[in-house]
């Protein structure tokens, strides 16, 4: 174990590193969502075209990077779930490349499970917070987050197709770099933007547990339903809602989430 996980791991000191390493990330976010605009744009996926670019960037990642899924003769990766999606990228603007996708899974009755409910509804223990105990069109999954290989820093991806947006250092300006490391972020907040601009109440997602700790740093906190299981890695139920969201995010990373809101709003008004 290195000296900095070390010091996270003191009760004392850890707690003030993390302090420190937030306030960091805070003051950072302050920055980039200076330039997040002009690199990079969320884009609601309302037409066919976009939707189809989703399931590309997903055959990319959860296909042909993964192996999660059989390669499709199409090249495009989709499922049962997607009838009752709303889908959403992030674009590298300068290139016009989509670098991400991530779809939030509705349900408009009791035949349209969630994927967490179908899949995985044995980790959630915690009764309180159960899908169970909301209305069906209140209820909504964060599911299939996907960022494209080329945008993640090769040394630095243990774990291929995490999401987590670290990309590749040789391609793209300085100014780009200190953008893309929060694709992913951009990703949670486009989805998030989406749920409560359309009547969702309470959203879930399976994730694996580090990265549920690296958005708590910044303020997206996830809070935790069970245990971790295997799906399709180590991975355990979560549950946030708009109070918690907004609540919890740092200052710096609410000027990024107002960036994004206002660009998002004005896009799912073309969907009414």
């Amino acid at each position: 174990m290195n000296w900095k996980k070390q010091l996270l791991n003191l009760p004392i000191i850890g707690n003030l590193t993390k302090r420190v390493v937030s306030a960091k990330a805070s003051k950072e976010a302050h920055n980039i969502s200076d330039h997040f605009t002009q690199f990079l744009q969320p884009q609601v996926a309302i037409s066919k075209t976009l939707q189809e670019e989703v399931f590309k960037i997903r055959h990319n990642v959860y296909c042909e990077e993964l192996a999660f899924e059989e390669v499709r003769d199409d090249g495009q990766e989709t499922d049962e779930f997607d009838k009752q999606s709303i889908f959403s990228l992030i674009k590298h603007k300068p290139s016009g490349t989509f670098t991400s996708c991530v779809r939030l899974v509705i349900s408009k009755g009791s035949d349209e499970l969630l994927p967490i409910e179908k899949y995985c509804i044995d980790s959630v223990t915690n009764e309180e917070l159960h899908p169970k105990n909301f209305k069906r069109s209140e209820i909504a999954e964060i599911s299939r987050l996907a960022v494209k290989s080329d945008f993640r820093r090769r040394k630095a991806d243990k774990y291929k197709g995490s999401g987590t947006g670290v990309i590749s250092e040789t391609s793209y300006s300085e100014t780009e770099l200190r953008c893309f490391p929060f694709i992913a972020i951009g990703l949670y907040m486009t989805a998030a933007t989406i749920a409560m601009n359309t009547g969702i109440r309470h959203v879930y997602v399976m994730m694996e547990p580090r990265l549920a700790r690296s958005m708590k740093f910044i303020g997206i906190t996830f809070q935790q339903l069970g245990v971790p299981v295997d799906y399709h890695g180590l991975r355990a139920p979560y549950y946030i809602n708009a109070d918690i969201f907004m609540n919890n995010l740092s200052p710096g990373f609410k000027s990024l989430y107002k960036t994004i809101e206002k660009d998002v709003c004005l896009q799912l008004q073309q969907l009414k």
